[in-house]
């Protein structure tokens, strides 16, 4: 079940109203979501506030999405790829894609005010940074991890397959889970293997190292919030 908590938004009471009607853009279903019994259409907006929903996301519900001013109730930027940092499977920000200069821009998790059904929230355009001026976290951007494709292999070193999805707490941007497919045969039969954060026993440059005997469970629909 989802969980629904309220953010005030009054230091920008205009902008924030305009937020909800400035952009078109669909929320991929998130897990444990149904949209016609827990729209945020149907909540009581009304003097700038804004309701979030907290939750687990897949991967693809973060990726190309809007970048919302705060100030200007406007969209200012795309997301296009997490920046992940392997030492603890926490997204530290996303690379964006300006909408004015077509510049390649980072937003930090810390820069984030919300995440709503029309994208991200933020106070305002300049939160937005080139790369090269992010200096304590150019070891991270310079490894450039991704964790869509890695292969999975336990302790025993059998191998399980390659990661193709995971799920993320919005509020703390940290991984929780990864989704791993097994080939089309056990596909077939078991569909996705989910394995959660602290079954993970290593990460390297190529693989992913988790305990064995493995207490994945097999998830063949859906994230368990």
């Amino acid at each position: 079940m989802c969980i629904v908590t309220r953010n005030s938004y009054s230091q920008y009471p205009t902008a924030s109203t305009a937020i909800a009607a400035s952009v078109s853009h669909p929320l991929t279903t998130p897990v444990d979501f149904e949209p016609a019994e827990n729209n945020l259409s149907s909540l009581p907006l009304d003097c700038g506030t804004r309701y979030t929903i907290s939750m687990l996301q897949l991967s693809e519900s973060l990726l190309n999405r809007p970048v919302m001013s705060l100030r200007t109730g406007q969209a200012v930027a795309t997301t296009t790829e997490p920046i992940i940092n392997p030492n603890n499977l926490k997204i530290e920000g996303f690379y964006c894609t300006d909408r004015f200069s077509n510049e390649k821009l980072v937003l930090l998790y810390q820069d984030i005010r919300d995440v709503i059904q029309q994208g991200f929230v933020i106070d305002d355009h300049d939160v937005l940074v080139a790369p090269e001026d992010l200096v304590r976290l150019k070891q991270v951007m310079d490894i450039g991890f991704t964790l869509l494709g890695k292969s999975v292999v336990t302790l025993s070193k059998e191998r399980l397959g390659k990661v193709n999805d995971y799920a993320t707490e919005i509020e703390t941007m940290y991984v929780q889970k990864i989704y791993v497919s097994q080939g089309m045969f056990k596909s077939l039969t078991n569909g996705s293997l989910g394995i959660e954060r602290n079954q993970i026993n290593e990460i390297t440059d190529k693989k992913i190292i988790v305990n064995d005997p493995l207490q994945g469970v097999r998830a063949a629909a859906g994230v368990a919030a």
